[in-house]
Order: structure tokens, then sequence, then C-alpha cells
């Protein structure tokens, strides 16, 4: 037999010492988990997540010194009726004296009422770095919560931005908890199913688990080198069950087909090894090279979720090459135990081959010519509107309504309107002409003649101490997510500050603040989409030229992946940049897709579905090998990994869809963008469009390998007996 291979042989010593394999696995686990607790995660700079002029703009404010304090407002409105006016200010005094107590504190600012006397206003600067204010504004929360218990017939309450990001980070945790507590008990019934045994549905799961925790407490140690965002435990959780669960799904398959074959425990596992072992790697490595793409989108956000991804999936393939085959040995029969009931004889009753693959593959076989044409128009249909994808970040709008501080949020800008949106304009010139600066800024809204920014105010201008740099706050009356905001920042950028410098060429400016960062991000994101694909398309080429010594089936996945991942990007644009799902997934559009949402859904699409195509091209190769014609082994190997297939599609979709439900916009487009393009992969992919495309090709298929070449029958011939294991394993089919 030939067992020469690095995973055969990690498998080998992991069955012989499973102890051993077992006890390096838990250390490996628990020190990565603790290190990671210990040191902490290093999340990213304001400045670092800065892109184009909006980046540039922060830093000549950081460099100048004239960063912005973080600033939270305390809200007092009536509990119900009219304001009552002087138990508001005596809230607003209490407010005052508790907050100029604090050290958190710098500066605290007087009462400002409504125009509508509807509503009284307390600013408060925070001491220290904004980068560290969202860790400090507790003790903010607590006086203003101290004033809220003395006041019944108030409202007093928070914002700002260390509160937002405070609330949304307590938001994000709850959405893990509600993750972990739904899709757990979900894959581990699904996998019941799929085996009809508990044991053996709940190693997947427990190894998958394992690697999450390993790759949090790994991810948290290279924060430190490359800092992590807010979603990167969640992306970890997602992308660990899903191909955490998968990998070793497909062994433990394999294993038990093995050992039903009658091959003892020892050889059942070296056989899974050489075959789903090595798919495992091959796959593992595809979503390891597609998530290095968005390395190349030059940004600290994707280079956090590549960094994660990537972890968290080396993780799982090497529990399932060393640690999952301990376990199948030190548990040999007693992996089928306790049986189901009623399911366990579902799942393994032998009655003949299945009726259900066969009867779908027919229309793929028989007519191959004309099924492939009309499912590829359908899913160029389903693709068509990611022709009109539309990107923006993701805005204050979009937060879920459950988080306090967004609530009052809502109540503070419908209560002071000029609060809504301020845009930063910087501008750097010699010292000498600081005056002139000055006078230009001062007058810049008025003077500008656009309608835009006739209802426009100056909050602010600073100049730094050595006059060569100068801030100006403008304040403008539109929601930060709107158009007209947006229209603002285009505006001052292509016109009106060009036009209003043209007498001082030695100027230089930058429109920075969250309204020209959101579209800074959202451009960079599309500018750099077309570098990722291609790298990803390239790569994932090259890697499946080499596994399977063919150029046609590397083209051939490079094809049906882009029309699965296609169809997904259509269905993400019908959902989400329409209004008819709001109420059905608890959302409200803004038009478009949050920025970064479709570079890392190609990635992780990318990844994936090599996890389907690697074990079926294998199986189908593995015919191929032995004789079968392209139909036969088309028919063959579609038809006996088909079982394990949709249960791996059962246990994604079910991950992903629970995501769908979580509160947070971005992760509601992961788990619909996600879910559908696996159930698509899976069930029209997989069953109809590939198996139609290799019917087609024949021998063509494996060009320009030694299988194009030397065909062992006739491509009509006459169906083979399955292969032995032995048989198997001696032809190195993989």
């Amino acid at each position: 037999m030939a067992t020469n291979s690095a995973t055969v042989r990690l498998a080998r010593w992991s069955a012989r010492h499973p102890w051993r394999a077992l006890f390096s696995w838990v250390t490996l686990v628990l020190v990565c988990f603790l290190a990671g607790g210990a040191v902490g995660t290093r999340q990213p700079s304001d400045h670092q997540l800065g892109t184009g002029q909006s980046g540039r703009a922060a830093d000549w404010i950081r460099q100048a010194g004239l960063t912005d304090p973080t600033t939270e407002n305390v809200l007092i409105t009536a509990r119900s009726g009219p304001l009552d006016l002087p138990s508001a200010r005596r809230a607003a005094l209490r407010i005052q004296q508790g907050m100029t107590a604090l050290p958190e504190v710098a500066t605290v600012a007087d009462p400002v009422l409504s125009a509508d006397h509807t509503a009284l206003l307390v600013s408060v600067d925070m001491s220290g770095s904004p980068d560290n204010a969202t860790n400090r504004v507790a003790a903010l929360q607590a006086v203003t919560s101290q004033v809220q218990r003395g006041s019944p017939r108030l409202v007093v309450a928070e914002t700002g931005g260390a509160s937002i990001d405070a609330g949304v980070n307590r938001q994000l945790g709850h959405d893990f908890g509600q993750a972990s507590r739904i899709s757990l008990p979900i894959t581990v019934a699904i996998l019941a199913v799929a085996f009809g045994a508990v044991v053996a549905a709940g190693l997947p799961v427990i190894l998958a688990l394992c690697a999450v925790f390993a790759a949090i407490g790994l991810s948290a140690l290279t924060s430190h080198l490359i800092p992590s965002t807010d979603t990167i435990n969640e992306v970890i959780l997602l992308m660990g069950l899903a191909v955490g669960v998968d990998y070793s799904l497909f062994y433990l398959k394999r294993e038990r087909e093995e050992r039903a074959r009658g091959l003892d425990r020892l050889s059942a596992i070296e056989v899974a090894a050489q075959t789903s072992g090595r798919a495992v790697v091959v796959s593992g490595v595809a979503v390891i090279v597609s998530m290095a793409g968005l390395f190349l989108a030059a940004d600290v956000s994707f280079a956090s979720l590549a960094t994660g991804s990537i972890i968290v999936v080396a993780v799982s393939v090497l529990g399932s090459l060393t640690v999952l085959p301990a376990l199948l040995a030190k548990f040999g029969r007693a992996v089928d135990r306790p049986r189901v009931p009623l399911v366990w004889r579902l799942t393994n009753r032998r009655q003949g081959e299945p009726r259900l693959w066969p009867a779908l593959l027919s229309p793929a076989l028989r007519r191959p010519g004309f099924t492939l044409t009309v499912v590829v128009a359908a899913l160029a249909l389903l693709a068509q509107p990611a022709l009109h994808l539309t990107l923006r970040a993701s805005s204050s709008a979009q937060l879920p309504r459950t988080i306090p501080a967004m609530q009052t949020y809502d109540r503070l800008t419908a209560a002071f309107p000029n609060k809504n949106t301020s845009i930063a304009i910087v501008v750097q010139a010699p010292s000498q002409y600081a005056g002139q600066v000055r006078a230009t800024l001062n007058s810049l809204a008025p003077a500008s003649g656009a309608p835009l920014l006739s209802r426009a105010s100056v909050d602010s201008l600073r100049t730094s101490t050595d006059r060569r740099t100068q801030v100006l706050q403008l304040a403008v009356p539109y929601p930060s997510s709107s158009d007209g905001a947006s229209r603002v920042v285009r505006l001052l950028r292509s016109q009106v500050l060009p036009r209003a410098l043209a007498d001082l060429p030695a100027a230089r400016f930058a429109v920075g603040g969250d309204v020209a960062s959101d579209l800074d991000f959202a451009e960079h994101a599309q500018q750099k989409l077309p570098w990722v694909m291609g790298f990803v398309l390239v790569l994932t080429l090259l890697m499946m030229t080499i596994t399977f010594r063919s150029l046609v089936v590397a083209l051939t996945a490079i094809g049906v992946n882009l029309l699965s991942a296609g169809s997904a990007f259509g269905i993400l644009v019908l959902v989400f940049q329409q209004h008819w799902a709001e109420s059905i997934l608890g959302f409200t559009s803004n038009g478009a897709v949050v920025a970064w949402i479709p570079m890392f859904l190609f990635v992780v699409l990318f990844g994936l579905s090599m996890d389907y195509h690697v074990l079926v091209v294998s199986r189908i190769r593995e015919g191929v090998r032995n004789g079968l014609s392209t139909q036969d082994a088309v028919r063959e190997g579609i038809t006996r990994s088909a079982g394990v297939i949709t249960s791996a599609a059962v246990v994604m979709v079910s991950v992903f869809a629970v995501f769908a439900t979580l509160s947070m916009v971005e992760f509601k487009q992961i788990g619909v963008g996600l879910s559908a393009a696996v159930l698509l992969d899976a069930l029209v992919i997989r069953i109809v469009v590939l198996p139609a495309a290799m019917t087609l090709l024949g021998r063509a298929n494996w060009w320009p390998g030694e299988l194009s070449r030397r065909p062992r029958r006739s491509q009509d011939g006459p169906a083979s007996t399955p292969v032995s294991a032995d048989r198997f394993v001696t032809s190195r089919a993989l």
C-alpha cells in the first residue's frame, strides 16, 4: 500500500499514540487561548483605519496635535409631556458636577437648550487618547445613570462615539453568544441525523470548537503585529464552525465507509488519511490562499479578517489530520455509539444503490449540453443584479436600536439637527499665510454659493502652534449616511476648496471626518476588489492544476465557482439594496451593501467551494484511474460523495443562516450571502453544472495529464464494479 504521504504518516502516528496526540492537542488549545487572554487584543487606532484623503486628513490633524477630544453628550428630556425646565437644569448641574470630578473628563460645557425647548444638552470632552476612550467611558455613564435614578420624571441618557462603540461591543458579545447557543445544537442535530450516532456527531463539533478557541487566542497574539477589528471573533466562529465541522465530517465519513467494507481500524484510518485527509489539506490550503488575497487590499480591516480566518482554517486542518485519527483509534467502533433510534437504521441501511442522486444526475448525464446551457443561463440571470452592486460603509442608521446609546442618538439629532454631521477640512500652508487661510475657511460656506452649503455653519476653527495647519469643523444639516452629506464632501473636494485656495498655491487640503472616511473606504474597497479577485483566481488556477495535474479541471473549477459567487452576489444585492426584506431580516436598507462584505465574501466563497470541488473531483478521478468511462466515473463519484457533501452543506448553511438573524447588518449580509452560495454550490453546481461539464469534456477533463492520453476503456464502456479500498490506495488516487 502506498502510504508514505504526510497525511498518512500523521494519521498513523496519531492512531498508534492516541494519548500523546490528544494531550498535545489539548495543550496547544489551552496554551493558545490562555496566552491570547493574557496579552489581550490590540485594536487598530483611528489613523490606522484611515484610507484615501480622509486618512491623510487624520494624519495631518494628529501630527499637528489638533486631534479632537472624544465628546460625550448627555441629553435631558421629559419622560412625558413638556420638559420641566427647572428640573432639567438641576439635573444638568448634577451632571456637570459629577463629570467634572472624574479624571476621565477634560471639560464640561454649559447646558444648551434646544430650539423647541424639548431637550437640554450637556457636552463632555473626555481626557486622554481617543483610541482608548471606549474602555474609559463607563465612568461617565455611571454618573449619567446616577443622575437618572434621582430624576424619575426626566430621561437622562448619554450618547457619543465612545458610548456607541461600547454599546456595539456589548451587542457583538451578545450576538457572539447567541450565534453559539443557536448554531451548536443545530449542528449537532444535523450530524446526528447524518451519522445516526451521538459520538460520531459530537466529535466534529468538539474539534471545531477547539479550533475556534485556539484561533481566538492566536488572533489576540498576532493582533500585536496586525491589529484586530471588533468583528474578528465572530468571523473566527463563523469560519471555524464551517470548515472545522466539514473537514472532520469528510474524514470521519470516509473512515466509516472503509470500516464498513471490512478494513481493520488502522487501515481504515490510513485510507481516510490518504483520500479525505489529502482533500482536507488541499481545500484548507485553498481557503488560506483565498483569504491571503485580502492582504492585497492594503487595509488593516481586511488584513485582520484575513489573519483570523487563516489561523482558524490552519488549526482546523491540523486537528483533522492529527487529533481526529487519534480519537477514531481510541473510540474504535464505539464511535457509532450510542445509536440514535430509527435514525441509525435509516442512515446505515444497505438496500442497493441510492435512488435520489442518480435521479438528480440523470439530466446532466443524458443531455449534458442542453442541461448545462439552461442552468448556466439561469445562474447568470440570478447573478445579473450584481452588476448594480453599490458599496457603502455601514452607517449609524443601520446600527440596531437595541443599543441604548443609539436610541439617545436619535433623540439628540431630532432635538439638535445641527449635531447631525461634522466634516473636517484640514489645510496646510506656510505659517505666513495663516491669516489668509483662516479668513478663507471662516467664509467658506457662505462664499461658496453652493446650495448644499447654504445651511452649513462653522463648528470650530483651530490652528496648530506652528500656524502651519488649520482645521475647520463644518456642521452640515444632513444625516451622516445621507446622499446630501456625501455630496457635500465631494463638492468640497472637487470645487469649493480648489477654488477658495486657488490664490494660495503653497496650500494643500484634505477633507476628513466620518462621512469622508466612509466614502473613501467604499471607494478603496471597490478599487481593490478586482486585484483581490485576480489574485485569488490565478492562485486557485495554479493550485488546482498542480493538485489534479490538469489545466482543464482547474479552469472548470474557476468557472463553476464564479457562477456560484456571482449568483450569491446577485441575491445579496436583491435582498439588501432593496427594502422588501427589511421586515423579514430586521434591518434598515441604505440602498447599498456594506463596503467590506463583497471582497470578504468572494475570498471565503472561493475557498470554501474548494471543499466540495476537491472531494467530488477526487472521487471522479478515482473512478477514471480505475478504468471507468467519464460518464460512469462522474455518476459514481458524485453518487458516492453526495451524502457527505449534502451533510456538510446543511451544516454550513445552518451556521451561516444563524448569522443572518443577528442584529448587525454586516453579519446579516455575510449570513445571507454565504448561505445562498453554499446551497447553490452543493445542490446546483455539484449536482448539475459540474457533472454536465465533465461529461461533455470527457477525457479532455484531464488534459494535459496522463489520463487524457491513455484511456483504459472506451467512453461508452460499461460501468465497473466499486473499487476496493486497497486498489484505491495503490492507485494513488489523489
